[in-house]
């Protein structure tokens, strides 16, 4: 299956006819993330049953957020792309063999990880360009990250940082901070101990940091014998905060992205943040 052939995603239920503290309106919206996994196990159970036309409806509900996992790990659009397209053939295959342990999205998001980790892994033995270091030679504090990306080029940064990471620092970092996974998954995933994540996370941030330096915001000083701010996570790279308040995109989410090319024939990238 070629993830350029997927249709637009499905958008989140209409709640406009809801009213502040109408219990119904609550409801439904509680209601929704459930409609979706069961809609979701509905259509893979019709694609095993011989339905032509469930397992598209299937990807065509995840194909952004699963080209958005792939291209955050990998760095490259096309690569992102055929890595879906491996991982979705795989899918296609294997679909009796699913136990239903996991939600069928969880399940699906794995198997692009996966097949994404694989390319990783095969690029270990080529060489990498490392980070530049501090002028000074000192260690620098990893950067405040906190705000949405609002341009192109700031988006290329955080992705060329991210790509000029060796793969061992560069896949717990991805999985843990801008796709938002529980460390004890992704040490799954990567068949490494938690510890091991954490301190890998760490590193990538501290490297980061240097590359990344220019997008951080100047910080308060901090009165003596104060609280340090904890050292933010990568998805908050480059996030800046709108005029009213709010809080932006996530690095590497690719909302506005139009790198994608599943995006580009559907109109429009989604991406949940977890």
């Amino acid at each position: 299956m070629n993830p350029s052939a997927a249709g637009r995603a499905e958008s989140p239920p209409d709640s406009r006819h809801g009213t502040r503290g109408n219990g119904a309106g609550a409801a439904a919206a509680a209601a929704a993330p459930n409609a979706g996994v069961a809609a979701d196990a509905d259509a893979l159970r019709r694609h095993v049953a011989g339905d032509p036309e469930a397992f598209g409806e299937l990807f065509r509900a995840h194909a952004d957020r699963l080209w958005a996992v792939a291209f955050n790990l990998l760095s490259d659009a096309e690569e992102a792309a055929d890595a879906v397209q491996e991982a979705m053939l795989s899918a296609h295959r294997r679909a009796a063999d699913f136990r239903g342990e996991a939600a069928v999205g969880t399940w699906l998001h794995r198997i692009v990880t996966n097949a994404a980790l694989d390319r990783l892994r095969r690029r270990a033995a080529r060489p990498t360009v490392p980070l530049p270091s501090s002028p000074d030679g000192l260690p620098r504090e990893p950067v405040d990250v906190r705000d949405a990306i609002t341009d192109h080029d700031t988006r290329m940064d955080i992705q060329t940082a991210l790509g000029m990471l060796p793969v061992t620092l560069r896949a717990p970092v991805v999985l843990v901070d801008v796709e938002g996974r529980p460390v004890a998954e992704v040490a799954q995933l990567l068949d490494i101990p938690v510890g091991t994540v954490k301190s890998r996370c760490a590193r990538a941030r501290a490297q980061l940091a240097v590359h990344l330096g220019h997008l951080a915001p100047e910080r308060a000083p901090q009165p003596p014998g104060g609280n340090q701010p904890a050292s933010p996570s990568v998805s908050d790279v480059g996030r800046r905060d709108a005029p009213d308040g709010s809080k932006g995109q996530a690095a590497g989410s690719g909302a506005g992205d139009n790198t994608n090319p599943t995006a580009r024939r559907a109109g429009r990238l989604t991406r949940r943040r977890r």
